[in-house]
């Protein structure tokens, strides 16, 4: 601070002698003042505090600029670029040149005021000069090393950040007017481009960017009146067949600046842009970017493409059409309602210039930057859609040429036809004739893969759609082409013939498939379609082929909204058939099923198709499939996956079986829990060896939900066996409760990202204190993960309600004693024990006893459990008796007593 006020009090000090001093003895005391005014800032860490800024900035601007002159005048422009460069070189005889320059340079960066004090000296029409010598005349000037010298680096960066900071403010631009070096400057960028200096090519590009935008009434006067603009055009036509592309659209870019940065002033550049075949030069330098950069393209392409769209709303006038609005159209689509936000279309021919390359061209970067900035117009006015689409039609006449253009320009046309039904809520019927004809075609299998997915999305939005593609004959046609594509796979039966479809196609084949399960979705009418078309003999063949299944199932679900009967035989059919290591597709089987199954109308078909039957069978086919360790085939399988479909399987009974009493009779009379119990025995958890149960002393004693929660929600080490017996009998138990098929009981997570899958061998285990995870074993495929919540007052809840399948308990008492196993005979006896006290908790209540009786329990207790029930010395004597007891009392008919 005391150093600034000495220099303030110096330079009052020098203010005070000044006007007694003649010119070259105020030139040396302020020459002598700079060198301490830039150390007193160097010092200060760039701030100044300088109560005299304003005038020091005067005295100095003044000084720097006439040294210019005095450099410049009546010499040749060589010979004053050489005196201009030793004026301004760091060191030397000429060092005063530089002092003033780098003390202009700090004193341009303070505030406005000191910036509109610079401007007044007359500084701003110096720097254009010297500007204009800069790009105009090439000298090779290097150091002594053969490059260019860092001073003239900085010495650059000081003059143009001077000329920036002036000529961003309007009284800067003003200041210009009075040379001719600006109109001089910008024709010469013009039409010396490739003669110019190269190190000044991008400052001077920058400068007068800085200046386009500042522009004023006067200075687009001036312009106009020297031709400016008309003749720049006229130049940078004879440069567009010389020079690289790259190199005509840096200067084209800085002309069209003008331009379109003169509009909200005045129109005048613009007229006179327009009125000399300005839109042809465009059109004509944008023909030559093709393949100008493969990746990211020329920055400089990309500014005129931006002021290329600007330019679409600088007109006098508002476009004023009449579409005829082609109906149905959305619910909440109103033409009359749309309202302007006043960035509307109003000048076509810019517009044109996009439209024609795009036609014209096949570069993906060239193409694409069109694309995004029709839809940069959309997104500034709904109506601009339509102002557009009913004059120059883009997007209709696009629709001919698309499959010409590379992938990723198809992709990107697509969604933006695609928008116009999500964002603008509109249905353009032609728009979509064309695109439906392309499919039709299919001339390029991505190209109609990418229309499919989006007419796919515009399906989804609305139900209207499927009227829409069925009137239109979409739907008909993908039936055919579906059609064809099924005896094809039909044919090959497993083995691989040239006509199979990879890759693109086959891609085609799922969203042909998922648009078809769009389409019937929710319209009995075109389910009746496919169905009149004697299309479901084929879409079930789809079911075999992964990547189709999801689509088909969609479809075939569908179909049971007007024929139960159909479905349940095509889905009971399939799982029937298929082979015992096809886990995955009947997992999805099972699934869809259950979907079916929510409806009770469906019970009834479920039964008459055999469907009890067939999924009993599926437990019949994993025979040993659970046993530890793993043998044979089912090594490869992992026994997560089992009991997922041992689970899917008991769900899908459930359901079947739910408030359903004519089906639960079925069950029951047919002998099917019997069977239940058979399969789940021979499933490899459980023991099927002959010999007697050792007795032993019990440590401890668990209950079955301590079992569980053992089990499931914590790290007590069990062999997998009893882990997946334990599993089997939760299933059960909420089977018995009748709780098993409602999926309130499970939420379905995806896994975490990055998570290691778990061996194959064992057994789901809990991840979290309640929640029990199971999953499909590794990263095979993308298998939904489910989570059983084992809230323990639901739990206690679920204790004392109601017995909904007694027929349940009556396994899970069969499968009592294969619950043993030598190896693990302590265990085995805990775990026996904990079920028969669970079974006992189970009939409770006088209503549940009767239920019991009535199911058999009485006599599957005897018949099972004979060792125990006759032994007294067994260790389930005692509590299997407990529970005879209290069944007895139940008896009504003596014959079951006997």
């Amino acid at each position: 601070t005391l150093q600034w006020e000495t220099l303030g009090k110096q330079f009052v000090e020098y203010e005070q002698v000044a006007p007694f001093l003649i010119p070259e003895d105020q030139q040396r005391r302020l020459l002598e003042f700079l060198p301490l005014f830039l150390k007193a800032w160097e010092q200060s860490a760039g701030v100044i505090v300088f109560p005299n800024i304003q005038l020091l900035a005067s005295e100095v601007s003044k000084l720097l600029t006439k040294e210019i002159k005095r450099n410049l005048n009546g010499k040749p422009a060589e010979e004053a670029l050489l005196s201009l460069e030793k004026l301004l070189q760091k060191k030397g005889e000429a060092g005063d040149g530089h002092l003033l320059l780098k003390s202009v340079y700090l004193l341009s960066q303070t505030d406005l005021r000191t910036i509109w004090n610079i401007i007044g000296s007359g500084l701003p029409a110096a720097l254009m000069q010297c500007l204009y010598l800069f790009f105009t005349v090439p000298l090779k000037k290097t150091s002594d090393d053969g490059e260019t010298s860092e001073d003239d680096a900085q010495t650059q960066e000081m003059l143009v950040k001077i000329m920036l900071n002036m000529y961003k403010e309007e009284q800067g631009v003003e200041e210009l007017l009075a040379a001719d070096k600006l109109q001089s400057l910008i024709i010469a960028t013009a039409s010396l481009w490739d003669h110019c200096s190269h190190s000044w090519k991008v400052p001077t590009g920058r400068v007068l960017r800085t200046i386009s935008k500042a522009q004023t009434k006067n200075s687009i006067v001036y312009l106009q009146a020297v031709d400016c603009i008309k003749i720049a055009i006229q130049q940078l036509f004879t440069l567009a067949d010389t020079l690289p592309a790259c190199d005509v659209c840096e200067a084209a870019s800085i002309v069209l600046c003008f331009v379109k940065d003169s509009y909200p002033v005045s129109s005048a550049l613009l007229t006179e842009f327009e009125n000399n075949d300005g839109y042809q030069l465009l059109l004509k330098i944008l023909v030559r970017c093709e393949g100008l950069q493969q990746n990211e393209g020329d920055p400089y392409l990309d500014e005129i493409l931006d002021m290329l769209t600007c330019l679409t709303t600088c007109g006098k006038t508002e476009l004023k059409v009449s579409g005829n609005i082609v109906h149905p159209q959305l619910p909440h689509f109103d033409f009359e309602r749309t309202q302007s936000s006043g960035m509307t279309v109003k000048n076509l021919q810019p517009f044109q210039v996009l439209q024609s390359i795009f036609q014209r061209s096949n570069d993906q970067h060239l193409c694409g930057r069109i694309l995004a900035a029709i839809g940069t117009i959309w997104a500034w006015d709904r109506v601009n859609f339509f102002l557009l689409e009913w004059t120059l039609q883009p997007i209709n006449q696009f629709t001919d040429i698309i499959h010409f253009k590379p992938h990723p320009v198809q992709v990107q046309f697509f969604r933006l036809v695609e928008s116009i039904v999500l964002d603008l809520s509109y249905v353009p019927h032609e728009i979509l004739k064309k695109v439906q004809y392309l499919i039709k075609e299919n001339i390029v299998p991505f190209c109609t893969l990418t229309a499919l997915q989006c007419l796919l999305s515009m399906t989804q939005k609305d139900l209207l759609f499927s009227d829409i593609f069925r009137d239109s004959g979409l739907l008909g046609l993908l039936l055919a082409l579906l059609r064809k594509e099924a005896k094809i796979l039909r044919k090959s039966a497993g083995t691989h013939l040239p006509g199979l479809k990879e890759g693109t196609e086959k891609e085609l084949n799922a969203v042909m498939l998922k648009m078809v399960a769009a389409l019937t979705a929710r319209s009995v009418r075109n389910t009746v379609v496919l169905k009149d078309y004697g299309m479901v003999p084929y879409i079930k063949i789809f079911l075999d082929d992964e990547c189709y299944r999801s689509a088909t199932l969609s479809i075939l679900e569908q179909l049971s909204v007007i024929n139960y009967e159909e479905y349940m035989s095509i889905i009971i059919g399939a799982l029937c058939s298929s082979t015992q290591w096809e886990l995955h597709l009947k997992l999805d089987l099972l699934k869809s099923l259950l979907r079916i199954l929510e409806s009770p109308k469906s019970h009834s078909a479920f039964r008459t198709c055999s469907g009890f039957n067939g999924l009993l069978s599926l437990l019949s086919d994993m025979e040993g499939a659970l046993q530890d360790p793993p043998s044979g085939q089912w090594t490869a399988v992992g026994q997560n996956c089992i009991l997922e479909l041992v689970f899917y399987t008991l769900q899908g009974i459930t359901a079947a079986l739910h408030l359903d009493p004519v089906n639960s009779n079925f069950f029951q009379r047919n002998g099917l829990f019997e069977k239940m119990a058979e399969d789940l025995g021979s499933l490899g958890c459980f023991w099927t060896r002959e010999g007697r149960q050792i007795p032993v002393s019990l440590e401890k004693k668990r209950t079955f939900e301590e079992f569980l929660d053992a089990v499931f929600c914590s790290s007590e080490p069990f062999p997998a066996w009893l882990k997946n017996s334990i599993w089997i009998l939760n299933f059960l138990d909420r089977m018995v409760k009748g709780t098993l098929h409602q999926e309130s009981y499970f939420k379905e997570r995806k896994p975490e990202m990055g998570e290691e899958s778990r061996d194959d061998q064992e057994a789901p285990q809990a991840q979290e204190e309640h929640p029990v995870v199971f999953k499909r074993p590794g990263n095979k495929l993308p298998a939904s993960t489910y989570m059983l919540w084992g809230n323990p007052e639901e739990k206690l809840e679920m204790r004392d309600c109601t017995i909904v399948h007694p027929g349940a308990v009556c396994v899970m008492v069969r499968l009592l004693p294969k619950l043993y196993n030598e190896g693990h005979a302590q265990l085995s006896q805990e775990i026996q024990c904990a079920l028969v006290d669970h079974i006992q908790s189970l009939v409770k209540s006088e209503k549940s006893r009767q239920v019991m009786c009535e199911s058999g329990l009485l006599s599957t207790i005897i018949t099972s459990c004979q060792d125990a029930f006759c032994n007294d010395s067994h260790p389930l004597h005692l509590p299997l008796t407990r529970v005879f007891e209290k069944l007895a009392s139940q008896a009504i008919e003596p014959h079951v007593l006997r």
